[in-house]
């Protein structure tokens, strides 16, 4: 019988450099996209999904962070006295329950492979799910919801999966595929990195894992790879050298890579636009902003 997937591993140890100097005092895993932060999104997906166990790898100057979760008495009294409710409800969403939380500090960046295996005494022998926050992927379902569907049909190791040019193929891991069954496919590989050229499919690993506890014992065994650091993507590929399975889940929903400048304002956009109270204001202003723009080209 499959155990039920309970734990996430939440990896935030990363510096953010690509927003400095805003990520210089503000993680950037609390950056706003439209009024909650980036964490909050990967806090919803996972309690939709049926986790219950939240697991932070987080790194020096990540307190803000730690600080999102608590309660604020003071501010729950303000808007109690104010007669604010709908806030006060928004804000208790933003509350973690005692013991539902738990932060591993990773002392080196040594890549995404050691910050899921800095968790591996919380994880246990239970197969748990990753998830990167920078990864925002607006759907009907959420995405790790689906994969926790798909992977109670197959067991195994689940990557979320999305189709790319293969031009871009070079910035994620990608699939070799074996089999495809549609939403999901099994894998006889994984290539990290791979030049157009080279690469066995276009379909691209983001991120989103279900895995089992022999991956984190692979992680203890491999040696650092791209770039000096312990890569995720050899750790799950092992398991396919050892013949257990490796899914691809092609997840319904839009993901935007919140990681980069362009891609928040991506997910800003769209989130703005797909706001009840925002949309027609944000909507008549981006007509205006792209009037002004073709009036003067």
């Amino acid at each position: 019988m499959k155990k039920k997937v309970t734990k996430a591993i939440f990896p935030v140890a990363g510096l953010g450099t690509r927003f400095l100097p805003a990520t210089k005092s503000v993680p950037k895993e609390i950056m706003t996209l439209v009024d909650r932060p980036l964490i909050q999104y990967a806090i919803d997906e996972a309690r939709a999904a049926g986790i219950t166990d939240f697991i932070f790898v987080t790194s020096k100057g990540k307190s803000a962070l730690e600080d999102y979760f608590d309660r604020s008495p003071e501010l729950e009294s303000t808007l109690r006295k104010s007669g604010k409710d709908k806030l006060l409800e928004t804000l208790k969403q933003t509350y973690m329950e005692s013991g539902a939380i738990a932060y591993i500090r990773q002392h080196k960046a040594l890549g995404l492979g050691h910050a899921v295996w800095c968790a591996r005494r919380l994880v246990g022998d239970e197969p748990f799910a990753v998830i990167l926050p920078d990864d925002v992927i607006a759907a009907d379902k959420p995405c790790l919801q689906q994969m926790v569907e798909g992977y109670a049909e197959t067991g195994g190791c689940m990557v979320a999966a999305m189709e790319v040019p293969y031009e871009k193929a070079s910035s994620y891991g990608v699939l070799d595929i074996k089999d495809d069954m549609g939403t999901i496919v099994s894998t006889k590989g994984m290539v990290e990195k791979p030049k157009a050229e080279d690469a066995p499919s276009n379909l691209a690993v983001i991120g989103r894992y279900i895995l089992t506890p022999s991956v984190m014992k692979n992680l203890g065994k491999i040696d650092r790879g791209a770039g000096g650091e312990l890569q995720l993507t050899d750790a799950i590929a092992m398991e396919l050298q050892e013949n257990r399975e490796v899914y691809g889940y092609r997840f319904r929903g839009q993901r935007y890579d919140c990681g980069s400048k362009a891609g928040f304002l991506q997910a800003t956009v769209a989130y703005g636009l797909a706001r009840d109270d925002l949309r027609d204001e944000f909507s008549q202003f981006l007509d205006e902003m792209m009037a002004l723009q073709k009036a003067a080209q």
